[in-house]
């Protein structure tokens, strides 16, 4: 039975791109990912020990989880399958699964390759389960996005998530200089334009041999400064799924720099966001609700430098409102810091799910007919302002819940000032209390 989706032999004399030809031929000569591959990786303890499991490469593009999977086929002796969850359909599944038992049954194993495994429904990762199951295949899932949030729990118990990582600018030059062995002659940059290029792949092995290719077709005479290669190749675009992982990360790390009173991390977290493409609507909601938040009572006025960095960024829209919102972000991470208010709402809505529909004091129930007054509502109220100081002291809880405090405001910014309020109010609350007994 011939093997389905094998490509046919390439002459050795068709022209290969650069990344092709520089493809690892053994785990040896993979640059990068020591963690997962090296001899105390998991995958290098797998190896040694020969017990394969199936497995899910999650990382950026362009750091070899596909050249990790071929070279993990070649050490186990394994059929190499590779397939798409783009192209790929339930018939074209079904047509690999038979492949793949018949192999078995002459003997050889199949590692099935898949690219993009996140983009398959849950039905048809699904049908991926019994055929891992009974050994017919060992999956090898490769995904840009969070498994924990792309891939059914039922397969992700069946596979061990490998995490690779991006390429540093050390793991980057190694791959420049194997590039530049294998074309034999060195690059038209001096060393400042060098590391540029390096800076411009963005950690993807891949784009930067794409790059060097590039560079190495040009006719030029000397070496090339940062200034001549930057007007010859456009900047790789730095990666931001505005939907997936990376926004998420992001977005993470924006308000973390916030909450840590750290005006210029904030604002690089800020322009990272905006380089990859993100809405700055999206980031004027975001920092609205930092303030809120994070900073809440200690500075009323952030809330309103957010909103107002909000509006300008609406009249004047982009690139000129992104300035506004950068305003803002610099004034929340400057911004005295409290989130006493955000816990004390979150104490509030469990205190409330929690008791139910139980009644307010009869003595503040207003009694607008004759039977509420007989029933007791308002019997006992007092009236605020007719009282010492405008405050009567009385119990607004439940009374079967009693007096619970929530908000603790800090000794910090503006609620240093509520904060004495609070406790004006709680020492007044107290000799009302003793007058009365």
């Amino acid at each position: 039975m011939a093997d389905l989706f094998e490509s046919p032999p390439v002459p050795d004399n068709a022209p290969r791109p650069l990344a092709d030809r520089l493809r690892p031929r053994t785990l040896a000569e993979v640059i990068g990912q020591q963690k997962v591959i090296g001899p105390e990786g998991p995958l290098g303890v797998m190896l040694a020990s020969h017990s394969l499991g199936s497995l899910v490469f999650w990382g950026p593009p362009g750091v070899g989880k596909t050249t990790i999977a071929r070279l993990l086929a070649d050490e186990t002796d394994m059929h190499f399958v590779q397939i798409s969850a783009i192209f790929t359909g339930v018939p074209e599944l079904r047509k690999v699964f038979d492949a793949a038992k018949h192999r078995r049954q002459n003997g050889q194993g199949t590692l099935l390759f898949v690219d993009e495994i996140h983009r398959f429904n849950k039905a048809q990762q699904d049908g991926f389960l019994p055929h891992m199951e009974d050994g017919t295949i060992l999956l090898v899932g490769a995904t840009t996005e969070n498994p924990s949030f792309e891939l059914n729990a039922a397969l992700l118990s069946r596979a061990q998530v490998l995490v690779l990582e991006r390429l540093t600018l050390g793991e980057l030059e190694l791959l420049a200089q194997r590039a530049e062995k294998e074309l034999a002659r060195a690059l038209p940059l001096d060393g400042p334009a060098r590391e540029a290029l390096l800076e411009m792949s963005d950690g993807d092995g891949r784009a930067l041999l794409n790059l060097i290719e590039q560079v190495a077709a040009w006719k030029v005479e000397g070496k090339l400064g940062i200034d001549q290669l930057t007007t010859r190749l456009m900047r790789r675009a730095a990666q931001h799924d505005k939907s997936g992982e990376s926004h998420y990360n992001l977005i993470s790390a924006l308000h973390k720099s916030v909450r840590g009173s750290d005006p210029d991390a904030a604002l690089y977290w800020f322009a990272r966001m905006l380089e990859g493409g993100e809405d700055p609507r999206f980031l004027a909601r975001r920092i609205t609700r930092m303030a809120v938040e994070d900073i809440g009572l200690a500075d009323p006025q952030a809330q309103a430098v957010c909103l107002q960095g909000w509006e300008t960024y609406q009249r004047l829209g982009s690139p000129e409102g992104e300035l506004a919102l950068a305003q803002a972000v610099v004034y929340l991470a400057l911004a005295p810091k409290s989130n006493a208010v955000y816990g004390a709402y979150k104490a509030a809505r469990k205190a409330a799910k929690a008791t139910g529909s139980v009644s307010p004091p009869k003595h503040i129930l207003n009694a607008p007919t004759a039977l509420m007054k007989d029933l007791g509502y308002s019997d006992g109220y007092s009236y605020d302002h007719s009282a010492e100081d405008a405050f009567s002291g009385q119990d607004y809880f439940p009374e079967s819940m009693g007096r619970t405090v929530f908000y603790e405001p800090v000794e910090r910014g503006f609620e240093r000032d509520l904060k004495k309020r609070v406790d004006y109010f709680n020492n007044l609350r107290a000799k009302r209390q003793q007058t009365k007994g």
